[in-house]
């Protein structure tokens, strides 16, 4: 293979990537449309009560998934989407309080910042076994990928990112739920939300792509174990 041919390879596979990262949320449209509810939700909070807020969020969230499957983008994210509002609306009405409808995702920022921290201390980063399982690092089938220290590394350097964001997300907002700070609560939802996710999915990329093109055939050094000849 050519070295253009390289470049061009190793170009197609970065926006194949980055193409992923974006439909992972539904696309730019999506990031707008997830934006929408808590927004509506704080401003008719602040004019009407608590009630109607939780009606006109809900609605929203109809009218916006219904926006969705109409332009067919994935019914999954659009179920989603409109299963969090309901889910976080009925926990404001439970609670009598408008900040409860932040409350769940603040326990999703732990929950994840959890699962992936986690991964990192038993030495099997999340990133590197969605990562792998996607996109296997060519070599020595008899070795794996956690038993090669460079790669590991970078896998480990990744999920870390990703744990930070999650932590970040969860503490934050935590403190803004304790001072009762409904605006900012939604202010901090969407600033925290894809850009920063955005952010630690460009460093894993860098990351683990530098990893990979320094992966050399694996030896005993690197391995600490005998291999067979």
């Amino acid at each position: 293979m050519s070295d253009g041919e390289g470049d061009r390879n190793r170009l197609q596979l970065r926006e194949t990537y980055r193409q992923q990262l974006i439909d992972s949320i539904g696309g730019w449209t999506g990031t707008v449309i997830a934006a929408i509810p808590p927004i509506v939700f704080v401003i008719v909070n602040a004019v009407s009560g608590l009630r109607p807020a939780i009606i006109a969020a809900i609605g929203s969230a109809l009218l916006l998934t219904a926006y969705r499957l109409v332009r067919r983008q994935s019914v999954q994210q659009a179920m989603t989407g409109l299963f969090g509002v309901v889910v976080a609306a009925l926990i404001a009405a439970r609670t009598g309080q408008a900040r409860g409808y932040f409350l769940l995702g603040i326990w999703s920022s732990f929950v994840y910042g959890g699962v992936f921290a986690v991964s990192i201390l038993v030495r099997r980063p999340l990133v590197g076994l969605l990562w792998e399982f996607v996109d296997p690092t060519p070599g020595d089938d008899d070795v794996p990928w956690y038993r090669r220290p460079a790669l590991l590394r970078a896998y480990l350097l990744a999920t870390l990112g990703a744990t930070a964001v999650f932590l970040a997300r969860g503490i934050v907002q935590l403190a803004l739920f304790q001072k009762n700070s409904t605006g900012w609560l939604a202010f901090a939802r969407i600033a925290m939300g894809y850009p920063l996710w955005a952010l630690a999915a460009g460093f894993a990329y860098w990351v683990v792509t530098r990893a990979r093109k320094r992966t050399a055939p694996v030896t005993e050094a690197e391995t600490g174990t005998e291999l067979s000849p």
